[in-house]
C-alpha cells in the first residue's frame, strides 16, 4: 500500500482580533506538499455587490448607475458599483437587493446573478455575489446610506464605464469583474 499524503488544510487557528468588519485569525495550514506552516487570514462574512441597469440590453448601449463613494484606504472618493456585507444568514441576492436600496435608492423587478468572485485569496476569505439588476425604478431620496457612507449616483452609458475601466479611473475589483462579466456574457458588447 503506498501511502498517500496528508490532506491539505487547517490543522489549528488562532482568533487575534475581532472587529465590526473582519476578525484575523493565524492558521496553521498543512499544505499540499505535506509541510506546514502559519497562514495570517482575514475571515470576512461576504458580500453582494450589483450593477444596475437602467436601460435594455437591446437599447444599443445600457445604461446603469455607478456610485462614486469616498474610501479612506484609497485616500479619495473612487467609482464602484453598490456593494456590502452579508447580514448573519442573509441571503446574497437579499443583500443586493438591501444595498441597491440603501445606496441609490433604486428598486429593480430582477436581479440575475452574475458570479461569484475571491477579491483577495491570498490573505483573506471573503467571497463577493455579483448581480445585475433590472426594471429600476430610482428615488435617491429613498436611499438610507450609514454614517460612513459618502456616495454621489450617476447614471451612464455602458460605453462609458468600460472606457473608465480601461483608462485605469475605475480601480474597484469588484466593480470591474461586475462591469466586465456584464458587458462580456450579458450585454453582448
Amino acid at each position: 500500500m503506498i501511502d498517500q499524503p496528508a490532506r491539505p488544510g487547517q490543522l489549528a487557528t488562532r482568533r487575534v482580533h475581532t472587529g465590526r468588519v473582519i476578525t484575523l485569525d493565524i492558521d496553521t495550514v498543512r499544505f499540499p506538499d505535506g509541510s506546514t506552516g502559519e497562514m495570517e487570514m482575514f475571515r470576512h462574512s461576504g458580500a453582494s455587490a450589483v450593477l444596475p441597469v437602467l436601460s435594455a440590453v437591446d437599447a444599443g448601449d445600457p445604461q446603469v448607475l455607478l456610485i462614486r463613494q469616498y474610501r479612506y484606504a484609497t485616500g479619495g472618493s473612487i467609482w464602484e458599483v453598490p456593494a456590502g456585507r452579508l447580514d448573519g444568514d442573509e441571503e446574497p441576492a437579499a443583500c443586493a437587493r438591501r444595498e441597491l436600496l440603501e445606496e441609490t435608492g433604486a428598486t429593480a423587478e430582477r436581479f440575475d446573478r452574475l458570479t461569484t468572485i475571491y477579491p483577495t485569496p491570498g490573505f483573506c476569505d471573503e467571497r463577493i455575489h455579483l448581480f445585475a439588476a433590472h426594471g429600476l425604478e430610482v428615488d435617491e431620496r429613498r436611499a438610507q446610506r450609514e454614517a460612513d457612507e459618502f456616495v454621489e449616483v450617476s447614471p451612464m452609458a455602458l460605453s462609458r464605464v468600460l472606457g473608465l475601466i480601461r483608462d485605469g479611473e475605475i480601480s474597484d475589483a469588484k466593480t470591474i469583474c461586475c462591469v466586465l462579466f456584464y458587458a462580456g456574457f450579458r450585454a453582448g458588447l
